[in-house]
């Protein structure tokens, strides 16, 4: 669990074709929560995918690091989370899943870069857009 404030919450429900023949969440579909969340995330902000694609901005997940604690089940409901911090030009989200009841599922890192027209950039935009979230 983050020792930092989250600076966003986004509700989700599992949904049926989501699970395994055992009735639990697929573990690639975590990392679809997580990255619904940081879209979310932008949008809150400001900054659609739309208006990113005019200026030329390409957010490029660059690693990510991804540790199941619990399972969820289909019909369940989740919170996803996150916290974000600046080092360089990568933009580390911190990101934890929980029931609404407290329970932790799920805890990742995910580093992100970006690319404006085509090119690798030191994160100026992304910077500018998240200064009042940034750690």
């Amino acid at each position: 669990m983050s020792q930092h404030p989250y600076i966003f919450e986004f509700p989700m429900k599992v949904r049926d074709y989501e699970v395994d023949g055992q009735g639990i969440v697929n573990n690639a579909n975590y990392l679809h929560y997580l990255e619904h969340t940081r879209h979310e995330f932008c949008e809150h902000v400001g900054l659609t995918w739309r208006r990113m694609n005019e200026m030329g901005l390409m957010p490029v997940v660059r690693k990510v690091e991804i540790e199941y604690i619990n399972s969820l089940h289909m019909g369940e409901s989740m919170v996803s989370k996150l916290w974000l911090e600046r080092k360089g030009p990568r933009f580390i989200f911190h990101q934890d899943i929980f029931t609404p009841e407290g329970l932790h599922i799920v805890t990742a890192t995910v580093t992100v870069v970006s690319v404006v027209n085509g090119r690798a950039s030191r994160g100026e935009i992304l910077a500018e857009t998240f200064r009042d979230y940034l750690d």
